[in-house]
């Protein structure tokens, strides 16, 4: 099949990259001369593991090729995807819409002949209605039809995502569109089942409450990991123990600092306005939306606590900008708010990150970017791990103690088990785990320079390090003697 696609960005590039490799024959366009310039010569504009040998591969054996205009481009095309970017609009948080319609147009002015034209972009309900009146409006002779077939990649494994997709879902009113998207995607479709097809309304909904589902996943165990850290309970037990159960399921089930990235944080948003469109407001999504703004910021509040009640003149280290692991996308990214977060509060940044700091640099200022973990936790006050990337798995805590300023260690993404971190003189806050001091009567302040002198000598701290049992391991009158004292400003007694 011959295959247009518009727009080169993260969906477009990644589809037209894998339509060549199923055997079509695809050109990608895209307005933007120094990306199409970039991708003739083999450069990808975004990072995502293994795009690059397989545009390489496609582009070689002539299946692939890439444009810059729209006219001469599309006719002749069985199908024509319409992949461009769909923010958040300024102001009311509405999909912005005017890539989609601006292709719209472009494409109604030039298609000969019976062509497909298929929305990857995710829209809101009713945008292909909206794309077909356009196009009969442009060209009333134009012989098409108008297809949703949204997009379910994830950043980070989106090669796999097409290769192995869970549903394709395509969204079509006129059988010949059908038949087009079927042998589109035959190569995928060894399952007859795996091709869910209904109506265009249905396609477009199922795209935005997928993504608000998710969403609304990932805030419930946020919030059943701050009930954890309260009620002395491991979130991560938790966790498996509702997601062995079939109807629940393991996945999604991560407590962490919130979600980002280029969908949920947009989609969840734009279904919330569709909602209130239609005069039934989707609640549950609305409050999602709120919690997880507000849960990105209060991940500084629970750095300052890790650091003794502020960081103001401390030094931070970041490990890991990027949404999530293995892409190089800044947006929605948790590490954002964190970071503007502490230093409004006073702190200092120092932040690495194994792909994601030449995206980072336009977005944040005043922050030193490090060569490695190490390198970041040079004269450190704490530690955060903010992305579980594969590179902070197997960190070195007794050279990074030997770094640090004060060896803390704040596990965001819960990647190392805390007593094992204790064991080598650390004080360790994760997500949805007891806090080390619990049942102290106070939290610890960590600015005492002769405590931490002698931190490892100290019977007490210790006990903090290599267990977090310092409660239990206190006899009665001293607890009483210690919940009875001020000790917002000194390190309690060994």
């Amino acid at each position: 099949m011959r295959i247009a696609i518009i727009g080169s960005g993260y969906v477009g590039l990644v589809s037209g990259a894998c339509f060549a490799d199923l055997g079509h024959s695809v050109t990608c366009i895209d307005s933007d001369t120094r990306k199409i310039e970039s991708l003739r010569t083999g450069v990808s504009p975004f990072y995502e593991p293994g795009l690059e040998v397989l545009v390489h591969h496609n582009v070689e054996a002539g299946r692939l090729a890439f444009a810059t205009t729209i006219a001469g481009n599309v006719a002749g095309a069985d199908a024509v995807f319409i992949a461009v970017g769909t923010p958040g609009r300024r102001g009311d948080g509405h999909a912005d819409l005017s890539a989609v319609f601006a292709a719209t147009r472009e494409i109604a002015r030039h298609a000969q002949g019976f062509t497909v034209i298929v929305t990857k972009s995710t829209v809101p309900v009713g945008t292909s209605d909206d794309i077909e009146r356009v196009i009969r409006e442009e060209n009333p002779a134009a012989d098409i039809a108008v297809v949703s077939n949204p997009e379910f990649l994830r950043e980070g494994s989106a090669i796999s995502d097409f290769r192995h997709p869970d549903r394709i879902v395509v969204g079509f009113s006129d059988e010949r569109a059908g038949a087009v998207m079927t042998d589109i995607y035959r190569p995928l479709t060894r399952d007859r089942a795996l091709l869910l097809s209904t109506g265009r309304r249905a396609a477009e909904l199922i795209k935005y409450a997928a993504n608000a589902f998710l969403a609304l996943k990932i805030t419930f165990i946020n919030e059943i990991a701050d009930l954890c850290e309260e009620a002395g309970a491991d979130v991560q037990d938790i966790a498996r123990g509702i997601g062995l159960d079939k109807r629940i399921g393991t996945h999604f089930l991560q407590a962490g600092p919130g979600f980002g990235g280029s969908c949920f944080p947009k989609d969840t948003l734009a279904l919330v306005k569709t909602a209130q469109d239609y005069g039934r407001p989707l609640r549950l999504i609305e409050t999602t939306v709120a919690i997880n703004e507000q849960r990105k910021r209060g991940m500084a509040r629970k750095i300052a606590t890790a650091c003794g009640g502020s960081v103001r003149g401390k030094t931070v280290a970041i490990l890991g900008l990027t949404f999530k692991p293995n892409t190089d996308d800044m947006r929605g990214a948790p590490s954002l708010d964190i970071i503007r977060a502490l230093q409004d509060q006073g702190a200092a940044i120092r932040a690495f990150d194994p792909v994601g700091m030449e995206a980072a640099r336009p977005l944040l200022n005043d922050v030193a970017y490090a060569t490695d973990p190490y390198d970041a936790a040079r004269g450190a006050h704490a530690l955060v791990i903010v992305t579980e990337w594969s590179d902070f798995q197997d960190l070195d805590f007794p050279r990074l103690k030997s770094l640090m300023e004060t060896p803390v260690l704040v596990d965001l993404r819960n990647v190392y088990r805390p007593e094992d971190v204790r064991r080598h003189g650390f004080l360790v806050s994760a997500v949805g785990r007891p806090a080390p001091y619990r049942g102290l009567g106070f939290v610890p302040r960590l600015e005492w320079t002769d405590a931490w002198r002698h931190f490892d000598e100290s019977p007490r701290w210790q006990a903090v390090a290599l267990g977090g049992t310092a409660a239990e391991v206190t006899v009665p009158s001293e607890r009483r003697a210690l919940r009875g004292k001020d000790h917002s400003s000194r390190a309690p007694a060994a």
